[in-house]
């Protein structure tokens, strides 16, 4: 039997043939033309010699282009290895290197893509719309789809690599596409449904939630080929966009863009968060101007990536990731990875269908973070509460150790958001010759809002423990972010006068 991920395509284009797929500005794809279009790019890719488990390079922003290239590279057995477009050129030389990608597919005009090819002597297919769609008229469609395994792997995911180099998560076809019937299940996806498919495409929550999850219900996902607000609120408006997905520094653009009322938001019925902790304050404030629920989330790279979710059809709980999908099990452990005492935080071990299959060559890699019991370990700690679900207290690496005390920065965020001066916030910790770490915040201020370091001090020091406040408030104009919005803790520098007071 035949497992490939890319039926998920076939199957739609077959019931919808003549639906919208792909939406993006002025352009429409129906079911059926995508489904031709992915054909003739495993065409392309069989004139090339491309093999079965041969993998793929796709270096692309979110465009009609990327889904083509994704489903084709699926269609003729090869295994997509998604790249961020704003990598240079040795971080593009280590993941063709890596991965061992033998040809690959970059937008134009990506110099780093070209020459990094160049180097490790990878085939680069440039791609423009007009000059690409011309090749793929030229090119004979291959109708078959290659056969794989559930078991086969369908795409190696690199990691962020905050701790060292990246690590290439291999997702199998089995692993993504029951991902994909939870995703649609969680958001009770339809055919009727328009998908904003503003995440990157190249990170796992938006190409499972977004563009897989509506291509097998048979959905409309209206891309924006980078976030913007505006841009989010205009095609939101235009398409009748009824479900939005995103990470929270979306939620807060959205929340904060000056002319959001303007824009009719009616149709959407859902928004779903992930990748980060969503601030309660900032839930609030969002459904509240929206007239929308968000569902928060959450899930890794390495679990394809859904795991824990608020459930349409159970409680909702606030600044809760919910309870595990189906089919999934979650627990808390402690440092020795023997399960947490009862009330205590732990670090989320998961174990189900969506565990990735290990990381690409790295078999060391892959014992540390899946034991022989089949529980990956995330690196992320939580509590539970008594009905079972899960918080997300912190990343276990952004702990602060304040004099022996723990202090947990999402704790303290949390707080901070709840200024009405506070737009965004982030608390890290900085190297302190006595205590070991000091704990410091940065802060972006809303527009206009004007307030203190030393009052946002003081306010904090009202709110929480001694031991917890951040003897350090700087302000800054926007946080660092990665490429799909979040926060970048590890980027964040204190200024000169607290490094030296610290």
């Amino acid at each position: 039997m035949n497992e490939s991920l890319a039926y998920n395509l076939l199957e739609s284009a077959a019931r919808h043939p003549d639906r919208p797929a792909l939406l993006l500005d002025d352009v429409t794809l129906t079911y059926s033309e995508f489904s031709e279009a992915t054909a003739r790019v495993a065409g392309l890719l069989r004139e090339r010699g491309v093999q079965a488990g041969d993998r793929i390079g796709v270096m692309l922003p979110n465009t009609i282009e990327f889904a083509l290239v994704y489903y084709g590279v699926l269609r003729a057995g090869g295994i997509v290895v998604p790249m961020n477009i704003l990598l240079k050129q040795r971080e593009v030389e280590f993941y063709l290197g890596d991965a061992g990608v033998r040809l690959m597919f970059a937008w134009h005009g990506l110099e780093a893509a070209q020459q990094g090819a160049a180097e490790l002597g990878a085939e680069c297919i440039h791609v423009e719309p007009a000059d690409f769609g011309s090749l793929l008229e030229r090119t004979a469609p291959v109708h078959a789809v290659v056969e794989r395994t559930g078991a086969d792997v369908a795409v190696v995911l690199y990691t962020s690599g905050t701790t060292g180099q990246p690590k290439g998560a291999q997702l199998t076809h089995s692993n993504l596409a029951i991902n994909v019937d939870v995703s649609k299940q969680l958001f009770s996806l339809e055919c009727e449904d328009v998908v904003l498919g503003a995440l990157p495409l190249f990170h796992a929550f938006g190409q499972t939630c977004g563009l897989n999850a509506a291509i097998s219900a048979g959905a409309s996902l209206a891309l924006i080929t980078r976030f913007d607000a505006g841009a989010a609120l205009s095609t939101i408006e235009r398409e009748g966009v009824t479900v939005f997905q995103g990470v929270p520094t979306m939620y807060a653009a959205l929340l904060h863009h000056p002319d959001h009322g303007r824009f009719d938001v009616s149709t959407l019925r859902v928004c779903v968060s992930g990748g980060a902790a969503l601030p309660v304050e900032l839930l609030r404030a969002f459904e509240s101007a929206y007239g929308c629920v968000i569902l928060e989330g959450y899930g890794l790279s390495e679990t394809s990536p859904v795991a824990c979710f608020n459930h349409p059809d159970r409680e909702r709980k606030p600044g809760s990731i919910g309870t595990p999908v189906e089919g999934v099990e979650m627990c808390l452990v402690d440092d020795e990875r023997r399960p947490a005492a009862s009330g205590e935080v732990g670090e989320i071990a998961i174990r189900g269908h969506n565990v990735m299959k290990g990381y690409w060559n790295r078999p060391e890699a892959t014992a540390e973070a899946i034991d022989s019991a089949g529980w990956f370990y995330s690196g992320d700690i939580a509590r539970i509460d008594d009905d079972g679900y899960y918080f997300i207290v912190d990343r276990k690496k952004d702990l602060i150790i304040r004099g022996g005390y723990n202090v947990y920065p999402r704790e303290i965020e949390e707080v901070l958001y709840e200024h009405p001066a506070v737009r965004e916030a982030a608390v890290i910790g900085i190297p302190h010759d006595e205590l070991g770490e000091e704990v410091g915040a940065a802060v972006v201020l809303k527009a206009g809002a004007e307030v203190t370091g030393a009052e946002l001090r003081d306010y904090l020091k009202s709110q929480i423990a001694a031991y917890k406040y951040p003897r350090h408030v700087w302000f800054l104009d926007e946080l660092p972010k990665g490429p799909t919005g979040k926060i970048l803790k590890r980027e964040i520098r204190p200024p000169a006068a607290v490094r030296a007071t610290a």
